[in-house]
C-alpha cells in the first residue's frame, strides 16, 4: 500500500509488478473497492506490467486532504482524479481498465486525455451520462433496478446508507451477480473500505448530481457539458459485458459499442459474470487488456 499527494487527496493506492514496466490502472466501482482486482493482477504481472489499483474517492485510505474541500463525486471529477493520480507518479501513458464508476472515469479519461491512454478495457460498455438535460421517464423495470439511486436522492437513503450501509452493500452485491456466491470472508476483506470518513457523501452526491438535484464542482462546468454531447472513446478498446448481470442484461446488438468506441477492437459477452465482471472472470479481463497492448 501506497499514497501519492494531488491537488485535493492523499490516494491510496496498490502498486503490483515490474516498476519499469507498462503501467495498467484498475479502477473499481460503487459499491467494490481494490479487492474485485486481485485475481486480475498476476497474469498482468507476469507479463511484465506494471499494475496500479487506487481506492476512489470516498473508499478505503484514501483521505481528502483539506476539511473544506467540497465532498463531491461527480463523473468529471473521478476521472480528474484518474489524470491526477497518474500524472502525480509521472506516468505518461497507461492502460486502463474499469467497471461501474470506475468505467465511467475511464471512458471520459479516454475521450478527454486520448494521449495518456494507450488502451481501454471497458467493462460494461460506454458509461458517460449526461447531467445536463434531463432524461425521460424510463420502463418501470429499468427505473426499479434503479432503486437505490432514488433512494440515495432521499434523507431517508443518507441515513439507511449511515446506519445500514454494509447491510446494502452486500444486498447490492448479491443482486447485481444473483449466479455468484460472495463469502462472509471476501465481503469482510471490502468492508472497511466502506468505513472511508467521506463514504457517505460522496456516495450521495455521485446519485444527486446525476439526477440534477446536487450542483457540481464549478470548474467541471464546461467538461460537463462536452460530455452531455456524449462524444465517442477513440482509443483502442475491448468492451466486456457480463451475461449474468442483475442489473442489465447485455444485448447481442453491438451497434452502439461500434458507435460509441471507434477503436473498438472486440466486445464480448462473458459467461459467468455479474456486474463485478472482474470478480467472476478475471480472465477475461487480463486477456483483454494484454490483447491490447
Amino acid at each position: 500500500m501506497k499514497s501519492v499527494l494531488t491537488d485535493q487527496l492523499s490516494i491510496a493506492y496498490e502498486d503490483h509488478g515490474d516498476l519499469t514496466g507498462f503501467p495498467v490502472i484498475l479502477l473499481h466501482g460503487f459499491p467494490y473497492d481494490v479487492r474485485s482486482w486481485d485475481q486480475v493482477i498476476p497474469s498482468l504481472i507476469s507479463s511484465g506490467k506494471r499494475v496500479l489499483v487506487p481506492y476512489l474517492r470516498g473508499y478505503g485510505p484514501t483521505r481528502f486532504r483539506f476539511p473544506d474541500t467540497p465532498r463531491k463525486a461527480q463523473q468529471s471529477a473521478i476521472a480528474q482524479d484518474v489524470v491526477d493520480f497518474a500524472d502525480a507518479l509521472s506516468v505518461k501513458e497507461f492502460a486502463l481498465a474499469g467497471f461501474d464508476w470506475g468505467n465511467r472515469a475511464a471512458c471520459i479519461v479516454a475521450i478527454l486525455y486520448p494521449n495518456l491512454v494507450k488502451a481501454l478495457v471497458a467493462i460494461g460498455g460506454y458509461a458517460v451520462q449526461d447531467t445536463i438535460n434531463k432524461k425521460a421517464p424510463d420502463s418501470a423495470d429499468s427505473e426499479a433496478k434503479l432503486w437505490y439511486q432514488w433512494y440515495f436522492n432521499t434523507e431517508q437513503g443518507r441515513v439507511g446508507l449511515e446506519r445500514n450501509r454494509r447491510d446494502i452493500i452486500r444486498y447490492l452485491w448479491e443482486t447485481w451477480s444473483p449466479a455468484w456466491k460472495y463469502t462472509d470472508e471476501v465481503f469482510e476483506m471490502s468492508a472497511p473500505s466502506f468505513d472511508n470518513p467521506d463514504f457517505v457523501e460522496i456516495t450521495l452526491h455521485s446519485y444527486r448530481h446525476r439526477h440534477m438535484n446536487a450542483p457540481g464542482e464549478e470548474r467541471f462546468i464546461e467538461i460537463e457539458r462536452e460530455l452531455a454531447r456524449k462524444p465517442a472513446v477513440h482509443v483502442p478498446s475491448i468492451v466486456l459485458r457480463g451475461a449474468d448481470s442483475g442489473l442489465w442484461r447485455p444485448s447481442r446488438d453491438n451497434a452502439n459499442d461500434h458507435e460509441k468506441f471507434t477503436g473498438l477492437i472486440a466486445r464480448r459477452i462473458v459467461a459467468g459474470a455479474g456486474h463485478d465482471l472482474p470478480v467472476q472472470r478475471p480472465d477475461e479481463v487480463s486477456s483483454a487488456l494484454l490483447e491490447l497492448l
